[in-house]
């Protein structure tokens, strides 16, 4: 049940990083608007637009930022933009394999700054299919240790969600990441509620099936370039990969 996904580890102190930033604002702000528009406006009746707007909150998104974007995503205020995903599949340095989730109101931008960033840092396109069968959606829900009223151990988390369909929660140093099949996301996070645990997000993201070890501070470096490339560019909503990078190597790389 139990493991230490070490990309995880590295994406949950980015994302940390990034929302202090303020680089995070814009692409919460368009999954609000998303959620809103596929499932109406009301937060109680459509748990993906929740837990959008949970996860905006943790990031100190203001309130006014959320609920304008609920109202243009639900229809009630102009000016929402028609947005589509679409998912790029890339192979990276040393063999590393990503996925790149855009959401975008214009195909081609997004696509000649995708191939763009991609070739400029060591990249090249794959074809479809090529990519996206190292991967399987999976419900994540990413638990900080530290509580308002206590610290949350490992046995906390299982105990409460195991019946819900957590398969796997991995160590993230702060906090705990909990796997379950896509369509368990909203039970897992529910169940975590009910416990009075509290959490930072409920997401559907790509996990690897397979990881690809990158020993080499130099290699692993060049992958944290293009995937940084490639969260930079405004049309990018998530990147997910499959690269594995040892402990020693991250402190290498953060130092």
């Amino acid at each position: 049940m139990s493991g230490h996904s070490k990309w995880a580890t590295t994406k949950h102190k980015k994302a940390a990083i990034d929302a202090k930033r303020g680089k995070l604002f814009a692409k919460l702000i368009k999954n609000i608007e998303v959620a809103a528009k596929q499932g109406g406006g009301d937060p109680a009746g459509n748990p993906t637009l929740f837990d959008a707007i949970q996860k905006a909150k943790k990031s100190s998104v203001p309130n006014d930022n959320i609920d304008r974007a609920v109202k243009r995503g639900s229809g009630a205020e102009a000016g929402g933009a028609d947005y589509q995903t679409i998912m790029y599949e890339v192979y990276g340095p040393q063999g590393v394999a990503l996925l790149v989730e855009c959401l975008t109101d214009n195909r081609n931008r997004a696509a000649m700054e995708v191939r763009t960033a991609v070739t400029r840092n060591g990249g090249t396109l794959a074809d479809p299919g090529s990519v996206s069968r190292l991967f399987t959606r999976k419900g994540v829900v990413v638990v900080p240790k530290a509580q308002e009223s206590r610290e949350v151990s490992e046995d906390d988390v299982l105990e409460a969600t195991l019946d819900a369909g957590a398969e796997e929660v991995n160590d993230l140093d702060e906090a705990f990441q909990v796997q379950s099949e896509a369509t368990d996301v909203v039970e897992v996070r529910t169940a975590l509620q009910a416990a009075g645990i509290d959490y930072d997000s409920a997401d559907v993201e790509f996990v690897a099936s397979m990881e690809i070890p990158v020993a080499d501070s130099d290699a692993a470096g060049k992958v944290f370039r293009l995937v940084d490339a490639l969260e930079d560019l405004d049309d990018v909503q998530n990147v997910f990969t499959n690269v594995d990078v040892p402990d020693e190597v991250l402190a290498e790389l953060d130092a």
